[in-house]
């Protein structure tokens, strides 16, 4: 396989077309490599328009809809960033490219290290991998500039949101199969959060967040 091909086919083919247009997330995708963030019998999908598949049944995310992800929710150099859903480290590395500093959690082991040791391979200095449950968040790292859930939920937990700076941004996919949708929430005076739908697309729950109660007649 051509990498570089594979590469630059990934951008234009799947990823420019979901109008991911910023030629700064666009750059970043094309330096850092995916490719050494999927498992290596999985190598062959690194470029592939699916979910990948890692250990302990987890996935990251299709190309689009990172990409899509990382343009909306806009990280500024001075900002930092907490991620729920470490995954293999692919969105921490994009995010540390962006951001001041990363703190990215996991409360899977096995998914951890992976995380830890692919950032470090790839020379990723400002990204924290911790092993832990993150559906709290991390209140005594916080306030953050923004917060991102690399996977779906219902919905999010207020905990999460109370840990935004002011104008501070959490973004994630929300919902139930087969609908869902990613959102923008964004930190407004007050306390209050205003709602932005982004997108609609379908992604693996994270670990750990409550499910709405279903009834049963």
């Amino acid at each position: 396989m051509n990498i570089e091909q594979a590469r630059f086919n990934m951008i234009e083919q799947q990823i420019r077309p979901w109008e991911v247009l910023d030629q700064a997330v666009l750059q970043l995708l094309s330096v850092v490599k995916r490719e050494d963030f999927v498992p290596p019998a999985l190598r062959a999908l690194a470029f592939v328009d699916t979910e990948v598949p890692l250990p302990e049944g987890q996935c990251m995310l299709a190309p689009k809809v990172e990409a899509r992800l990382l343009q909306e929710l806009k990280v500024q150099r001075h900002e930092s960033v907490l991620e729920v859903g470490a995954g293999s480290g692919f969105m921490a590395a994009l995010l540390g490219h962006r951001a001041r500093q990363v703190i990215t959690l996991d409360n899977r082991p096995a998914l951890a290290r992976m995380a830890s040791d692919n950032l470090r391979r790839a020379g990723v200095t400002n990204v924290q991998v911790r092993e832990a449950d993150g559906r709290n968040g991390l209140a005594e790292e916080g306030p953050f500039d923004a917060i991102i859930l690399s996977g779906s939920v219902s919905s999010v937990p207020q905990a999460l949101l109370a840990q935004l700076k002011p104008g501070g941004r959490l973004i994630t996919i929300e919902g139930a199969e087969p609908i869902m949708q990613a959102v923008l929430y964004t930190a407004q005076p007050g306390g209050a959060n205003a709602k932005s739908v982004l997108f609609d697309t379908v992604a693996q729950r994270l670990d750990g967040f409550a499910e709405p109660t279903r009834f049963h007649f």
